[in-house]
């Protein structure tokens, strides 16, 4: 008999080895195993269930509960505090931690990944479109916000960065050169 495999809510490839989703619970748990995950990375300061927490021990996936770590109420307008992303983002550019599933609500997720898309230099109307078609009807302007002024020289890159990462780097580059011959080509 065939299993039947039910992603989480807000389920989404990121990149190579990094996904993205909702809470989970059990009858997301043979999906879940099918993506052989080394790390779940959870974002909010909830603590999972007893049956996700036995769930992952028996995986042997770690769980690093970041959002209880680093969680607190954050000063005026932010959604999220900054730490939690910079962390957060390091921990998913280190290669040691894949297969890696963020997971969090609508709001914390949307707002990590979009921070994401600009440290891997996205145009900004790309990221937006990304985060609203995740976030849907539930889209805030203040996580928007965030995104577009997060501070991008917190971030210290892991010396082991994933394959994805490494490539966009080089094709950026690539591209930049490109660019400034051609300039000087037109001089």
């Amino acid at each position: 008999m065939n299993k039947v495999l039910t992603p989480p809510e807000q389920f989404g490839n990121v990149e190579k080895g990094l996904y993205r989703s909702d809470m989970l619970c059990p009858p997301h748990f043979p999906f879940i195993k099918s993506l052989n995950l080394k790390t779940i990375l959870l974002l909010s300061p909830e603590a999972p269930t007893r049956s996700v927490s036995n769930f992952l021990e028996d995986n042997n996936i770690k769980l690093v509960h970041l959002g209880m770590k680093v969680w607190k109420s954050t000063p005026g307008w932010q959604p999220v505090s900054e730490e939690l992303i910079k962390d957060g983002l390091e921990m998913v550019l280190d290669i040691e931690n894949y297969p890696i599933l963020v997971i969090s609500g609508v709001h914390e997720t949307g707002t990590f990944i979009g921070c994401l898309r600009r440290l891997q230099n996205w145009n900004f109307t790309s990221i937006m479109v990304e985060y609203r078609s995740f976030a849907s009807n539930k889209a805030r302007y203040v996580n928007e916000q965030f995104i577009e002024l997060f501070d991008m020289d917190l971030i210290t890159l892991p010396r082991n960065l994933p394959p994805w990462f490494i490539e966009q780097k080089k094709l950026l580059q690539q591209e930049e050169i490109e660019v400034l011959d051609e300039e000087q080509n037109i001089t």
